[in-house]
């Protein structure tokens, strides 16, 4: 490690989050890795009103601005000038458990090259003795990294972390057009990265408010899906029969939801349920919807 420069440096795109974003510092600004091996650095990708004061609460975070639309994008911006020899990559609207960054350090420190991790992403709720049908539902379908890593052989961008000279193995992530963080994961694999999910690598991200709120996040990947989709051999009957088997999905999600250990309770798990079946049905209705065209996104609204 060079002398006076971070071990570790996090790097946190944000759009249009003020109150997120200070939550998300604040449990940085509480790590129990010592604060001299770390750097923050948000990037903000053209939000309504840049996040002056929300940053300025924390005063050893860097403020940076990417006018490219796409998170990938504004994690590119970070990196360029991040100085730490470890990337960590967080979203503004998550919270760091207190020890994230200390065992993205242990992990990194005791694994092979080539390492890219993956973490635990679980639901914060502010009142843990309850669950809303939204906080039950996304608690066990929600940010299922184990299943990304160990089943799709790619990591979700939101709790990332892996040494600098890997990164730079793979490239920069893609823009918005795109799922970047499938995208990203494809090439590293072929450059000889391996992902590896790491439990103890903590962050909470909040359930949505509503279920429009759900809709829109499917909808964003829907499109993305539909990008990577479009060209291959007769991809629109691929494409049909693919949103019926979502559209038949709810009896076998139902087992899953019954099962799972993220969740208590008959009630909570009805819960579950019964928003499962109404994502189910708007992801079939719109994937037959977009076989009419394509459609504009923005990565965060």
């Amino acid at each position: 490690m060079i002398l006076n420069k971070p071990l570790i440096s996090v790097v946190v795109p944000h759009l249009n989050q003020p109150d997120a974003l200070d939550a998300c510092l604040a449990s940085l600004d509480a790590q129990s890795l010592a604060r001299d091996l770390f750097e923050v650095l948000v990037v903000d990708n053209g939000s309504r009103a840049l996040p002056v004061d929300t940053i300025s609460r924390h005063p050893a975070t860097r403020r940076l601005e990417e006018a490219r639309p796409g998170p990938g994008p504004a994690r590119n911006t970070g990196v360029a000038v991040a100085q730490g020899e470890i990337l960590a990559f967080i979203d503004a609207d998550c919270r760091a458990d207190a020890n994230w960054l200390r065992n993205i350090q242990a992990r990194l420190d005791s694994s092979k090259p080539g390492v890219a991790l993956g973490g635990d992403v679980r639901i914060w709720r502010s009142d843990a003795r309850t669950h809303s049908a939204i906080e039950a539902y996304e608690s066990v379908f929600a940010y299922r990294f184990k299943l990304y890593i160990e089943k799709h052989g790619y990591s979700g961008t939101g709790n990332l972390a892996l040494f600098r000279r890997d990164f730079e193995r793979v490239g920069p992530f893609a823009g918005i057009e795109i799922a970047e963080d499938m995208d990203w994961g494809a090439r590293a694999r072929a450059a000889g990265l391996r992902f590896v999910y790491a439990p103890e690598m903590v962050v909470f991200h909040p359930a949505r408010g509503s279920l429009s709120e759900l809709y829109a996040k499917w909808d964003r990947q829907i499109m993305h899906y539909r990008r990577m989709a479009e060209g291959a051999p007769a991809w629109r009957v691929r494409w049909i029969v693919r949103a019926l088997v979502v559209l038949a999905s709810p009896v076998a999600g139902a087992v899953t939801v019954l099962t799972s250990d993220r969740i208590e309770g008959f009630t909570t798990r009805c819960k579950a349920i019964a928003v499962m079946g109404a994502v189910r049905l708007h992801r079939a209705a719109t994937m037959l919807s977009l076989l009419r065209g394509d459609r504009a996104m923005a990565w965060n609204r």
